[in-house]
């Protein structure tokens, strides 16, 4: 080979090498995804390695921790957390977009709000050896775009997402699944109230009618109070839980019994104008379930079935709830603190009327 052909490909190579700096260095500046389109901000995540997750900032912050093979609200005694919720807010910040680079600058940040300060929302996932491992400050929504800005708490890159979708939990409670039992009216068969000074005891008749047990003379029902008391347990949510009971007084029980032999107890304490429960269940059926040797019937197959899931039932409610405090709502805390006196009302005499009519025409 000539030198005038070596001397040729080596301007090659040096151009080439210069070339590819170039390139090396556009590439940094303005990351791939404004090249070519829409690309996703976070990549590669290994979801099974986030031992804790922190949104927001401050007194509003929320702390989600890993408890085996679930997360569990930290600020609320690490109560269970719900895991749409918790699957809800990593499959947000793994569908965000971006649509746009707009800056590396970080004297922009806070205008683009897209700082600790100013962001709307703040995620920060966390391994199990307590460093971070990926976190991200989204701005509010841009008026005057579709979409906000974004960018990783690791980088200076600021982009603008495609669109904007988060899930509308801001709250500690919002990660816990309030409904604290919902039985359908028609399984109830009585409920009792109790009182260190009285109790009373309502119960369904064959027709459906509530009945309360000893009436006093001259009184009857108010069907309008004793039916919610006696559907109490129906969609019972909660508004905030705790484990502290210390300075809680639980004086008053509301029970209610189910026609397959569950007994729910509530155990009610009021403090500052809220009304406090704890909770347990009974299966109070102690048959032994046992499979025959002989072939069973169909009903019969049934019966045995619906015993053990009621029993299973009851357990895994008491294993859930067992050892917590709910604040119930004040409509639900109302039926289920009635005293006998609010169930009942004057009872008009049916004759009252005719009789003064009577008197009438003797005059």
């Amino acid at each position: 080979m000539s030198n005038k052909k070596l001397t040729i490909l080596g301007i090659v190579a040096i151009v080439m090498v210069i070339l590819a700096g170039v390139q090396m260095r556009l590439s940094d500046t303005h990351p791939s995804a404004t090249l070519s389109g829409p690309t996703y901000l976070i990549q590669g995540l290994d979801t099974n390695k986030i031992a804790s997750i922190v949104l927001g900032k401050g007194d509003e912050q929320i702390i989600l921790t890993r408890s085996g093979n679930r997360f569990v609200v930290a600020n609320k005694d690490d109560y269970p957390a719900k895991t749409t919720e918790i699957n809800g807010v990593i499959a947000a910040c793994l569908d965000i977009k971006t649509a746009e680079f707009i800056t590396d600058n970080p004297a922009n940040h806070a205008d683009l709000g897209v700082t600790e300060a100013e962001a709307d929302h703040i995620v920060k996932l966390f391994g199990s050896d307590g460093n971070p491992i990926i976190g991200l400050l989204m701005s509010p929504p841009d008026p005057d775009k579709n979409g906000s800005y974004v960018r990783l708490i690791s980088s200076n890159d600021v982009y603008l997402t495609l669109g904007r979708s988060w899930p509308a939990s801001f709250s500690d409670i919002d990660f816990i699944d309030t409904l604290l039992l919902n039985v359908n009216r028609d399984k109830i068969k009585s409920v009792t109230v109790t009182y260190p000074d009285e109790s009373y005891n309502l119960s369904k008749s064959d027709t459906g009618v509530i009945e309360l047990t000893n009436i006093p003379e001259g009184k009857k029902l108010r069907e309008a109070v004793s039916d919610p008391v006696f559907n109490a347990v129906e969609n019972l949510t909660f508004d905030d839980v705790t484990k502290d009971a210390s300075d809680l007084k639980f004086e008053s029980t509301y029970i209610s019994r189910l026609d397959d032999s569950t007994v729910y107890t509530l155990s009610v304490a009021e403090k500052d104008g809220k009304t406090y429960v704890k909770c347990q269940a009974e299966f109070t059926d102690h048959t032994i379930v046992t499979k025959d040797e002989e072939v069973e019937s169909e009903e019969e197959l049934k019966k045995k079935e619906a015993i053990l899931l009621a029993r299973d039932s009851a357990r895994s409610f008491n294993e859930k709830h067992t050892g917590w405090i709910y604040q119930i709502p004040g409509y639900k805390a109302d039926n289920i603190t009635k005293k006998s006196e609010d169930l009942l009302e004057d009872k008009v005499e049916e004759n009252a009327g005719e009789q003064t009519e009577d008197s009438g025409r003797d005059d």
